[in-house]
């Protein structure tokens, strides 16, 4: 008799997927609207995007265990707005793949260079070797990927801990509050923030895969809420270990470098001990790889369905090739800023993170038996506010982009 998959392991599997991205591009992102602020947007993100993917998880009651995002959405809706909903899922988990991969390459390269120093090429090297090591788990098997995932969740617990009480043990109010700063109006920089609030809970993509793993809604909606309850717990802790120690005002160079890593991660190097500062990198190449291959395994089953890969080596391989070569391709060739990265992201992921599950709940609502089974509360209320959530932050981000929100320097 096989053992069931349990509810903790899927829930690390969505967790891993949110905190890569999130605990990374968060406290540059929220550096304007600063503690106060940037919890309170956290919070209600997270609350949105749970209830999206429930909407989303919803939507695939009636169809095959097997049945994908692209399936889901082409019954429902047709084939021109699947085709607009299969671009933007791609778009988004490729842009996560090449910001991973590429944040991946220069932390790497620092690390290492004490031991081996590859020059200039170096951190494009190092994202080959990242991603052709660490696809494999992908390519593998769903049930690794669950296994290496709850290590992971492990691992980027204990490194959590021992960099977030090391500095968490030096949390002065002053700068949690930014008491010593001139700044009185916090909010206006919130709005902002949505975009790559959004992608920090952008787990949408691996909804069919949890729906599948389990066999059924009821464990599936569990695991969606316990990863994103352990991710909010994740952020949560990091903003105030991280706030509570950098001034505001040391952000400005990050920012300057469009929330670059390496450059993120060498500021909080010189506010810590040497035993903290190594916790911290241990942790970001935890976080980065634990997303990379949760990220990776949703956009490898969506590919797979959507070019009708079979489940072979071969098979698997092809989906494999069309996952992760082109990110990697592209950040080798054209390297962008990783917060610039997941802000457009998270722009292009309101499609399907919130608008496209929305519309597909209430389609779903309208088949036969549509009200029976696994129904997420709120009714009609519930679907227009996810949907305009999404509109809202996708309109914030481009405004943003060209200068019509306030913009924080430091």
């Amino acid at each position: 008799m096989h053992k069931k998959p349990s509810v903790f392991g899927g829930a690390c599997i969505i967790a891993s997927v949110c905190v890569g991205a999130g605990m990374l591009g968060l406290p540059s992102s929220g550096a304007g609207a600063w503690t106060i602020w940037s919890v309170i947007t956290i919070c209600f993100t997270m609350a949105i995007m749970t209830i999206s993917g429930w909407l989303l998880l919803e939507s695939y009651k009636n169809f095959d265990l097997r049945a994908s995002f692209s399936t889901v959405t082409k019954a429902l809706l047709g084939n021109q707005i699947n085709f607009l909903n299969n671009l933007a899922v791609y778009f988004v988990g490729g842009i996560l793949l090449y910001a991973y991969i590429t944040a991946s390459g220069s932390i790497l390269d620092n690390l290492m260079k004490p031991f081996i120093d590859l020059g200039i090429s170096g951190s494009r090297l190092w994202s080959v070797v990242f991603v052709f090591v660490f696809s494999y788990f992908v390519w593998y098997s769903t049930r690794i990927v669950d296994r290496i995932s709850v290590l992971l969740i492990i691992f980027m617990s204990l490194s959590f801990i021992f960099s977030t009480y090391g500095l968490a043990t030096n949390i002065d109010l002053s700068i949690l509050f930014d008491l010593q700063g001139t700044e009185t109006n916090y909010a206006q920089y919130a709005i902002g923030m949505l975009p790559v609030a959004l992608t920090s809970f952008g787990y949408h993509h691996s909804v069919a895969t949890m729906r599948a793993y389990y066999g059924e809604e009821r464990k599936a909606k569990y695991a969606i809420l316990g990863g994103t309850i352990i991710a909010l717990a994740l952020y949560l802790l990091w903003f105030l270990s991280i706030f509570g120690n950098l001034p505001r005002n040391h952000f400005s160079s990050i920012i300057a470098h469009d929330g670059n890593l390496d450059i993120l991660l060498n500021t909080l190097s010189n506010i810590c001990s040497n035993e903290v500062k190594q916790a911290i990198h241990a942790f970001s190449i935890a976080a980065i790889l634990s997303s990379f291959i949760g990220v990776g395994l949703g956009l490898f089953d969506f590919l797979a369905d959507f070019f009708k890969f079979d489940n072979s080596k071969l098979g698997r391989t092809k989906s494999w090739a069309v996952t992760f070569l082109p990110p990697l391709c592209l950040s080798l060739l054209f390297p962008l800023g990783f917060l610039k990265a997941i802000g457009y992201a998270g722009a292009v992921a309101t499609i399907w993170a919130c608008i496209i599950p929305a519309v597909l709940a209430y389609k779903s609502r309208k088949m036969p038996k549509g009200n029976e089974g696994f129904i997420v509360g709120g009714g009609t209320a519930m679907l227009v506010i996810v949907i305009l959530f999404g509109i809202c932050t996708a309109i914030f981000h481009f405004l943003s982009m060209n200068g019509g929100l306030p913009t924080f320097k430091g």
